[in-house]
């Protein structure tokens, strides 16, 4: 096969399903978003959920979430991945425990903390079992919405902390260990050979994590549905409501394109602070 044709070919079947399976569904998206009841082309869907009394609060949710669950879970990430990469022993097993809710769907996870959570659940058992309650509590309810965004900030931690933690492993194994050897070398500290090191070479591996995370962070809504229900809504879970409570996919289609134009938002933002120089390498 012709040299200059062969590129191409490999590349088509990754084309042909990006045009089946994202380009055309968006497409289709974007015409009913921007379809009026009369057939012809308007912002009203845009301005009906806009307007909608439930929407601010959703934004106002879905962006306190990510803003407190991505910056923890990078934390415990670069944690656990140094601590993965400076071990001898066991350090495949440690990685396999830790990666263990990668398996878990959203929202399998959020009914493993609604069994903690729940009235009859591990947490008032064991409060019970010490003496600090009388009777079972009910930590899920409107009159607590701090302890229900908690239990839903704690679910996603728990279940999402592992797909940072194996891109940023991946990043740690790339760093030549003569860096750190030549930092002994020095006299440099633990504290400045992660400052000036790792943290500078891992900024392919941070974009990569926290663009992935924070577009996984607005798209939230199994979690919050098994722990929050209707007491904690979330951008995803209205758009849900439009398509299948209120039929509405017109407003769905409006409040999907929303979600989409803030992930791009934030992607950018992050692309921009995290930025590689061109043709810096490892």
């Amino acid at each position: 096969m012709n040299a200059r044709i062969l590129p191409y070919v490999l590349i088509l079947p990754v084309t042909l399903f990006l045009c089946l399976f994202f380009i055309y569904p968006f497409v289709l998206v974007s015409q009913q978003a921007f379809q009026a009841a009369d057939g012809g082309w308007s912002m009203e869907n845009f301005q009906e959920v806009v307007e909608y009394w439930k929407f601010p609060i959703s934004m106002k949710n879905t962006l306190l979430l990510a803003a407190i669950v991505v910056p923890v879970q990078l934390a415990l990430a670069l944690l656990m991945a140094t601590m993965v990469s400076k071990m001898k022993k066991g350090r495949d097993m440690v990685l396999y425990i830790w990666t263990i809710p990668l398996g878990i769907s959203d929202l399998a996870a959020g009914i493993i903390w609604l069994a903690i959570f729940e009235q009859s659940g591990f947490l008032n058992s064991m409060l019970h079992g010490i003496g600090v309650v009388d009777k079972p509590v009910n930590f899920l309810t409107y009159q607590n919405p701090w302890i229900v965004f908690l239990a839903i900030a704690l679910a996603e931690i728990w279940r999402a902390t592992a797909i940072m933690l194996v891109i940023l492993v991946a990043g740690i194994g790339l760093i030549p260990k003569e860096y750190y050897e030549a930092a002994d070398v020095f006299g440099a500290s633990k504290w400045k050979q992660f400052t000036r090191i790792t943290f500078p070479l891992l900024r392919p591996s941070l974009q990569t994590a926290l663009v992935l995370r924070v577009i996984l962070a607005f798209e939230i809504f199994a979690v919050v549905a098994a722990l929050g229900g209707t007491l904690f809504p979330v951008l995803m879970g209205q758009t849900y409501s439009y398509q299948f409570d209120l039929l509405n996919s017109g407003a769905a289609a409006a409040m999907a394109l929303i979600i989409l134009g803030i992930s791009i938002g934030f992607t950018l933002i992050i692309l921009r602070i995290l930025r590689v120089p061109k043709g810096a390498s490892i």
